[in-house]
Parts: C-alpha cells; structure tokens; sequence
C-alpha cells in the first residue's frame, strides 16, 4: 500500500512540473503583453517545451537576387604562339657532298661525283620496279579470281543437287498438310461459321442502335449551336514575358492576359494589376472569399491551382480570382532578376493596409522553394523578417519566415522538428506555406467569415485562419489577402 501511495505521489508531482513549466511561459507571455497595455493570446508560434523538444533557428537562406550586370566582358583574344620552326632549305644538286654541318652548304665536285651517279641510277631502277608492281599484282589477283570462280561453280553445283533432293521431300509432307487443312476448313464451313454470323448480326444491331443515338445527339446539339458561341473570358492581344513587359507594350488594363516567361515553355495566364503603384504586378497569390480550398497537397501547390478572374460582365476578365500561381512559375519568375512583392489585405471593417519587400526570391523545388526576401516598407507589419512583435525573445525567432522552405500537410519541410508527423505546422494551420515554428502570417489558412474566430472553431485548436500577426493578431482572420510581384528597379 506504501508502495503505490509513493508512486501516486511521484506521479502527481511530475504532472504538476509539467503543469507549471506550461503556466510559467503563459504567465511570461502575459506579463509581456501587460506591459504594452493589454492581454496578449498568441498561436502563431509552437512554443518549446523544457526538457520535451528542441528549436534550431540556424538555417542556411541563399541571400535575395539583387541588382547586377547580366553579361559580364568579353575574354582577351590568346597570344599567337611562339616563332614557327623554319624549314630545312633544300641545296640544289651541285654534283658533289654535303658537309656533316649542313650550314657550311656543298662541297665542290670531288670523287663523291660517283656516288651521286649511282643515286641517280637507283632512282631510275626504283621507278621501272614500281610500274612493274602494279602489273604483277593484278596477275596475281586475276588467277586467284579465276581459281575462286571455279571453285564457286562447283560448290554451287553440289548445293543445287542436294536442295532438289530437299525439296521433294517437302513437297511430299506439305501434300498431307494440304489434305488435312482442307477436311479441317470444310468442317469449320459446314458448322462454326454460321453460329459467327448469328454472333455478328447480333452486334451489327447493336451497334446500328449506337449509330441512331449518336446522330439524335448531333442533330440536338446543332439544334443548340445554331447560334455563334461567345467566349466568356477572351485574352487581350498584348502579351508578354510577364506583367512588367506587358504594361510596357501597352496593356494598361488590370486583367488576365497570356504571359510566357520562357520560350522554350507553354504560355500560361496570370492576372495583372496595371493601376497599383504604376502597375506591372503579377499577381501570384489571392484570398478574397473562401471560394477555393487552400489546404492542398504539394503537388497543387508545385502546378498551380484556383481560378484566375472572371468576366463581370464587360466582355473581359478584369475580376481576379482565388488562386495560387504555382511554386514552379514564382520560382521562375523570381530567378529572372531582382524581383519585388507586394502583399495587400484587408479587414472585415473595409480597412487595408500593406507590406512590401523589394527583394523577393524563390528558390527551385530541389530546395524545397526556400524564400528570401530583404527591404520592407509598409504599414502592415514586418512579419517575414521580424516575426511577431507580439511574441519575444526565441519565441519570437520561431515566427520568422525569411529563410524558410514551403511546407505542405504532405510534405514536411517546417522547423518544428521536422519529419515529427505529429508536429507538423501545415497540417494544423490549414494551408501551405513557408512555415517556421510556426508562423506570424498564414496568407493560405482557412477561411473565416467575420473576422475574429476562436480555438474552438479552429481544427486543431490553433490560429489556423488568414493571419498577419502583426496587424490584427492570431484570432483574426482577413477578409481578403494578395500577392504581387514585379521585376524591381531601383529608378522607381
């Protein structure tokens, strides 16, 4: 009874240890908050639990693209080589010997005449050989050519005679062959063949059936297409490599058009806000009434998903719609050069405000699409860079999205001890996107209508709507939320 009385004991107190080291961040928490006037309940982040788990901040992040020259000069032509080897003069025939210095040139005539007598002789000698040669050569070949023949004439008789007496004996075993295919056919004639027919005219039938219904189904729809179809949502004619390029072509109107980054891809359609600080934004991601579900696989959100605009009745698609880009198309477009984003939202009270950076990169899916970003402005808050305010110290690190890889409830790439699937941000915040530990915005949460929304609405008990911390809090979600991104000139 002792026994178990301790243990219930040594249990108690463990529970309670657990209990205050809990108590103690949320009473530090709320102190903080205290201090700058009010009561402060923040979810964004996952806070770290003594003893329990760990949190590492440091994470390599490939700087932003800046500004830069894209050509680079051109290399110095090589220097010629090194003075070229003169050739060895030749001395003309004077009669005589050369000297063993070949500077010294040739010896006046002496008895070496003899010698170069019969050089001479030699040469002729040599040049009668070689036109003999050839002649010896093509005897040689002719009478092996003959032998050849002659005994390919031979060969060929022999393998006649024994090809004859083969083909007898075929002929003699394809006559029975031919006797039993001919009783087998007469049989198949006589029996199988009129049971296929019936089969056949069966499906004939059938298939005259099929043929009546087709053309009752063309005759209605020409019925229904005597009039010209319009098209719903027509691109304009000006395209581009992006928004920049179009607006510089002359679309001056906030629409969809067909951009083509790269020549050697498919065009694709993106919206283009072209009133905005000058115009030029494309627009990559947009929230704006909870028509389009947001929690999706990594795939989705690799390919794009969403509805780009709609036609409001103008004869042109100037109402975007609830859409992601796609990681691939941002990450291209990003690379291309120094690249901006402009992120705009608005409350339930009709309220906005922004956050723009004038460095924004996204890296390729080998790394997981790691973002950088760097130069904010804005009234919005600093959540990329600084996290939340409302948050301090390591908890306020673990907000931070500078840095981070994109994270799917798939695909786990967060901060919060990753391949944990039990910790996993995504999957508890609702949407995907480049969490830490966990996050000071979620652009791509769920979406609340109203506004201020509460644990017990929430999936998992967390903050998981359309935040940015540093404006309204955790428990507030945004009526409507966008992404834009330009190419960024410093003459702006």
């Amino acid at each position: 009874m002792r026994t178990l009385l301790l243990l219930y004991l040594c249990v108690y107190v463990a529970w309670a240890q657990d209990n205050l080291e809990f108590d103690d961040y949320e009473t530090e928490v709320s102190n903080a908050g205290n201090e700058t006037g009010g009561s402060v309940d923040v979810r964004g982040h996952r806070p770290v639990m003594k003893g329990r788990d760990r949190y590492d901040p440091h994470r390599y992040a490939p700087p932003p693209i800046s500004g830069g020259s894209r050509y680079r000069g051109r290399p110095t032509p090589a220097p010629v080589g090194g003075p070229q080897r003169q050739e060895k003069e030749q001395q003309p025939d004077a009669g005589g010997c050369t000297h063993a210095s070949e500077e010294m040139g040739v010896l006046c005539p002496t008895g070496c005449e003899l010698k170069t007598t019969l050089v001479k002789q030699e040469r002729n000698v040599k040049t009668t050989i070689k036109e003999l040669k050839p002649q010896v050569d093509d005897l040689t070949r002719s009478s092996n050519n003959i032998y050849n023949y002659v005994n390919g004439i031979s060969n060929s008789l022999r393998e006649r005679q024994r090809i004859i007496t083969a083909n007898s004996r075929v002929v003699s075993q394809y006559t029975d062959q031919v006797e039993d295919q001919h009783s087998y056919i007469k049989e198949t004639v006589d029996t199988v063949f009129p049971s296929n027919i019936r089969v056949l005219q069966g499906v004939l039938d059938k298939i005259r059936l099929k043929i009546l219904k087709l053309e009752k189904a063309i005759q209605t729809q020409r019925e229904q297409c005597k009039e010209p179809c319009k098209t719903k949502c027509p691109i304009p004619v000006v395209s581009g490599k992006e928004c920049e390029d179009i607006f510089r072509r002359g679309g001056k109107e906030s629409q969809m058009y067909l951009i083509q980054p790269d020549p050697f891809y498919p065009p694709y359609k993106v919206f283009c806000d072209q009133s905005t600080q000058n115009g030029g934004w494309l627009l990559i991601q947009n929230r704006l009434d909870g028509s389009v579900d947001f929690g999706r696989r990594w795939d989705d959100y690799r390919r794009g998903f969403g509805n780009i605009a709609f036609d409001v009745g103008k004869g042109h698609c100037e109402t975007p719609g609830e859409y992601w880009l796609g990681n691939d198309r941002i990450s291209h477009l990003t690379k291309m050069g120094p690249t901006e984003v402009l992120i705009e939202m608005q409350d339930w009270t009709g309220a906005k405000v922004h956050a723009q950076y004038n460095q924004f990169t996204i890296q390729s899916e080998s790394s997981n699409y790691v973002m950088a970003v760097d130069g904010y402005s804005g009234n919005a808050g600093n959540c990329f860079l600084e996290g939340s305010l409302q948050l301090f110290g390591e908890n306020r690190t673990m907000t931070i999205h500078n840095g981070m890889m994109f994270s799917t409830y798939d695909r786990d790439n967060d901060n919060w001890i990753p391949g944990d699937p039990s910790k996993q941000c995504s999957r508890e915040d609702g949407g995907g996107w480049w969490y830490n530990r966990c996050h000071s915005a979620n652009p791509n949460g769920r979406y609340y209508i109203g506004g201020p929304y509460t644990p017990n609405m929430a999936k998992h008990g967390t903050d998981d709507g359309v935040v940015w911390m540093n404006w309204k809090g955790s428990w507030y979600s945004l009526k409507s939320i966008s992404m834009k991104i330009r190419p960024y000139f410093a003459s702006r």
